[in-house]
Protein backbone atom coordinates (compact mmCIF):
# COMPACT_ATOMS: atom_id res chain seq x y z
CA UNK A 1 0.00 0.00 0.00
CA UNK A 2 1.55 3.53 -1.08
CA UNK A 3 1.75 5.80 1.89
CA UNK A 4 0.91 9.07 0.60
CA UNK A 5 2.33 10.98 3.98
CA UNK A 6 5.51 12.84 4.03
CA UNK A 7 7.92 12.27 7.42
CA UNK A 8 8.40 14.78 9.15
CA UNK A 9 5.98 18.10 11.04
CA UNK A 10 2.50 16.91 11.32
CA UNK A 11 -0.05 18.37 8.27
CA UNK A 12 -1.28 21.26 8.87
CA UNK A 13 -4.43 21.47 10.96
CA UNK A 14 -7.98 22.47 9.55
CA UNK A 15 -9.31 26.04 9.80
CA UNK A 16 -13.23 26.02 11.18
CA UNK A 17 -15.27 28.20 11.80
CA UNK A 18 -18.55 27.60 13.75
CA UNK A 19 -20.89 30.35 13.50
CA UNK A 20 -24.71 30.44 14.24
CA UNK A 21 -27.67 32.58 16.33
CA UNK A 22 -27.38 32.83 19.69
CA UNK A 23 -29.00 30.57 21.48
CA UNK A 24 -28.57 28.04 18.66
CA UNK A 25 -26.56 25.29 21.03
CA UNK A 26 -22.85 26.43 19.35
CA UNK A 27 -20.97 25.87 22.82
CA UNK A 28 -23.12 22.77 23.39
CA UNK A 29 -21.53 21.42 20.26
CA UNK A 30 -18.16 21.87 20.75
CA UNK A 31 -17.49 20.92 24.17
CA UNK A 32 -19.24 17.81 22.83
CA UNK A 33 -17.74 17.83 19.65
CA UNK A 34 -14.11 17.65 21.21
CA UNK A 35 -14.87 14.64 23.19
CA UNK A 36 -15.19 12.52 20.08
CA UNK A 37 -12.70 14.72 18.05
CA UNK A 38 -9.89 15.40 20.31
CA UNK A 39 -7.82 16.70 18.18
CA UNK A 40 -10.29 19.70 18.06
CA UNK A 41 -9.21 22.68 19.56
CA UNK A 42 -11.45 25.63 20.38
CA UNK A 43 -9.68 29.14 19.77
CA UNK A 44 -10.08 30.85 23.04
CA UNK A 45 -10.89 34.87 21.87
CA UNK A 46 -11.01 37.88 23.38
CA UNK A 47 -13.38 40.17 24.74
CA UNK A 48 -14.58 43.69 26.21
CA UNK A 49 -17.82 42.40 27.97
CA UNK A 50 -18.22 41.59 31.90
CA UNK A 51 -17.15 38.65 32.67
CA UNK A 52 -19.96 36.25 33.98
CA UNK A 53 -19.76 34.33 37.39
CA UNK A 54 -19.84 31.13 35.82
CA UNK A 55 -16.69 32.15 33.39
CA UNK A 56 -13.31 31.52 33.62
CA UNK A 57 -10.23 34.10 32.46
CA UNK A 58 -8.48 32.02 29.67
CA UNK A 59 -10.32 29.37 29.43
CA UNK A 60 -13.98 31.15 28.21
CA UNK A 61 -12.64 34.13 27.47
CA UNK A 62 -9.99 36.50 27.47
CA UNK A 63 -11.08 39.37 29.28
CA UNK A 64 -9.64 42.81 28.87
CA UNK A 65 -10.89 46.72 28.66
CA UNK A 66 -11.55 48.18 25.30
CA UNK A 67 -7.97 50.01 25.73
CA UNK A 68 -6.51 46.81 25.93
CA UNK A 69 -8.30 45.18 23.52
CA UNK A 70 -7.33 48.30 20.98
CA UNK A 71 -3.97 47.99 21.69
CA UNK A 72 -4.03 44.60 20.34
CA UNK A 73 -6.04 45.37 17.18
CA UNK A 74 -3.56 48.51 16.57
CA UNK A 75 -0.60 45.54 16.69
CA UNK A 76 -2.33 43.33 14.39
CA UNK A 77 -2.76 40.52 16.77
CA UNK A 78 -6.60 39.31 15.70
CA UNK A 79 -7.40 37.38 12.75
CA UNK A 80 -10.97 39.28 12.92
CA UNK A 81 -12.79 41.51 15.23
CA UNK A 82 -16.34 42.85 15.63
CA UNK A 83 -18.50 44.24 17.98
CA UNK A 84 -21.37 42.67 18.59
CA UNK A 85 -24.23 44.07 21.16
CA UNK A 86 -21.90 46.95 21.96
CA UNK A 87 -19.01 44.44 23.04
CA UNK A 88 -15.93 43.98 21.04
CA UNK A 89 -14.59 40.65 20.10
CA UNK A 90 -11.54 39.19 18.37
CA UNK A 91 -9.53 36.04 17.55
CA UNK A 92 -6.02 35.62 18.39
CA UNK A 93 -4.00 35.54 15.23
CA UNK A 94 -0.48 33.66 16.92
CA UNK A 95 -2.35 31.42 18.96
CA UNK A 96 -4.34 29.71 15.77
CA UNK A 97 -1.17 29.88 13.74
CA UNK A 98 0.53 27.45 16.70
CA UNK A 99 -2.00 25.12 16.81
CA UNK A 100 -2.64 24.55 13.19
CA UNK A 101 1.27 24.30 12.48
CA UNK A 102 0.76 21.98 15.38
CA UNK A 103 -1.45 19.82 13.19
CA UNK A 104 -4.28 20.84 15.56
CA UNK A 105 -7.98 21.75 13.78
CA UNK A 106 -9.12 24.77 15.05
CA UNK A 107 -12.38 25.99 15.42
CA UNK A 108 -13.56 29.42 15.87
CA UNK A 109 -16.82 29.86 17.23
CA UNK A 110 -17.33 33.98 16.18
CA UNK A 111 -20.43 35.67 14.45
CA UNK A 112 -20.78 36.13 10.63
CA UNK A 113 -19.05 39.92 10.52
CA UNK A 114 -15.96 37.19 12.13
CA UNK A 115 -16.50 34.82 9.58
CA UNK A 116 -16.22 36.86 6.43
CA UNK A 117 -12.81 38.21 7.52
CA UNK A 118 -11.63 35.17 7.94
CA UNK A 119 -12.62 34.02 4.82
CA UNK A 120 -11.23 36.80 2.79
CA UNK A 121 -7.50 36.13 4.98
CA UNK A 122 -8.24 32.09 4.88
CA UNK A 123 -9.61 31.21 1.64
CA UNK A 124 -9.21 27.36 2.79
CA UNK A 125 -11.26 28.24 6.13
CA UNK A 126 -14.05 25.84 6.07
CA UNK A 127 -17.37 27.78 7.38
CA UNK A 128 -20.46 25.98 9.43
CA UNK A 129 -23.68 27.37 10.09
CA UNK A 130 -25.32 26.28 12.57
CA UNK A 131 -29.11 27.01 12.56
CA UNK A 132 -32.34 26.37 14.50
CA UNK A 133 -34.95 24.28 13.52
CA UNK A 134 -37.41 27.51 13.35
CA UNK A 135 -37.03 31.08 15.17
CA UNK A 136 -40.32 29.80 17.21
CA UNK A 137 -37.47 27.36 18.73
CA UNK A 138 -34.90 29.56 18.91
CA UNK A 139 -37.06 32.05 20.86
CA UNK A 140 -38.11 28.86 23.49
CA UNK A 141 -34.37 27.75 23.95
CA UNK A 142 -33.54 31.47 24.88
CA UNK A 143 -36.35 31.80 27.22
CA UNK A 144 -35.22 28.77 28.73
CA UNK A 145 -32.00 30.00 29.53
CA UNK A 146 -33.18 32.40 31.43
CA UNK A 147 -30.39 35.07 30.54
CA UNK A 148 -32.36 37.62 28.95
CA UNK A 149 -35.01 40.12 29.36
CA UNK A 150 -37.19 40.18 27.16
CA UNK A 151 -35.86 43.19 25.18
CA UNK A 152 -32.66 41.26 24.77
CA UNK A 153 -34.75 38.29 23.77
CA UNK A 154 -36.41 40.59 20.70
CA UNK A 155 -33.19 41.89 19.81
CA UNK A 156 -31.18 38.60 19.64
CA UNK A 157 -34.46 37.46 17.63
CA UNK A 158 -33.75 40.38 15.15
CA UNK A 159 -30.24 39.76 14.76
CA UNK A 160 -30.68 35.68 13.98
CA UNK A 161 -32.88 36.35 10.95
CA UNK A 162 -30.30 39.04 10.06
CA UNK A 163 -27.61 36.40 10.48
CA UNK A 164 -29.17 33.80 8.61
CA UNK A 165 -29.44 35.33 5.61
CA UNK A 166 -25.46 34.58 5.43
CA UNK A 167 -26.04 31.03 5.10
CA UNK A 168 -25.32 30.95 1.44
CA UNK A 169 -21.91 32.13 2.19
CA UNK A 170 -21.19 29.49 4.18
CA UNK A 171 -19.55 25.44 3.14
CA UNK A 172 -22.35 23.81 5.55
CA UNK A 173 -25.46 24.28 7.23
CA UNK A 174 -26.08 21.97 10.60
CA UNK A 175 -30.11 22.53 11.71
CA UNK A 176 -29.62 21.98 15.63
CA UNK A 177 -32.93 20.05 16.81
CA UNK A 178 -31.05 16.81 17.61
CA UNK A 179 -27.72 16.73 19.34
CA UNK A 180 -26.32 13.41 18.71
CA UNK A 181 -27.02 14.32 14.76
CA UNK A 182 -25.53 17.29 14.57
CA UNK A 183 -22.41 15.93 16.33
CA UNK A 184 -22.57 13.14 13.60
CA UNK A 185 -22.89 15.58 11.13
CA UNK A 186 -19.49 17.63 12.61
CA UNK A 187 -17.91 14.79 12.21
CA UNK A 188 -18.31 13.52 8.75
CA UNK A 189 -17.67 16.91 8.18
CA UNK A 190 -14.27 16.92 9.51
CA UNK A 191 -13.46 13.20 7.79
CA UNK A 192 -14.52 14.67 4.29
CA UNK A 193 -11.95 18.27 5.11
CA UNK A 194 -9.35 16.19 6.06
CA UNK A 195 -9.36 13.41 2.42
CA UNK A 196 -9.72 16.95 0.43
CA UNK A 197 -6.91 16.75 -2.30
CA UNK A 198 -5.88 20.39 -1.26
CA UNK A 199 -5.57 19.34 2.14
CA UNK A 200 -3.20 16.17 1.44
CA UNK A 201 0.64 15.94 1.04
CA UNK A 202 1.05 14.31 -1.96
CA UNK A 203 3.90 12.93 -3.36
CA UNK A 204 5.88 14.16 -6.16
CA UNK A 205 5.63 11.39 -8.30
CA UNK A 206 2.69 9.05 -7.75
CA UNK A 207 4.52 5.60 -6.85
CA UNK A 208 3.78 2.47 -8.47
CA UNK A 209 1.85 -0.33 -6.50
Amino acid sequence: MSNWAKPGAPPRGLLIVLSGPAGVGKDTLIEQWQLVAPNVRRLVTYTTRPQALNERHGLDYYFVTEEEFHALRAQGAFIEYAEVHGNWYGTPRQAMEELRNAGRDVVLRIDVQGAMQVRQQYPEAILIFVAPPSLQELEQRLRRRGRDDEEAIRIRLMNARQEMEYIPKYDYLIINDDLNRALETLRCILIAERHRVRNLTLPEEIPNE
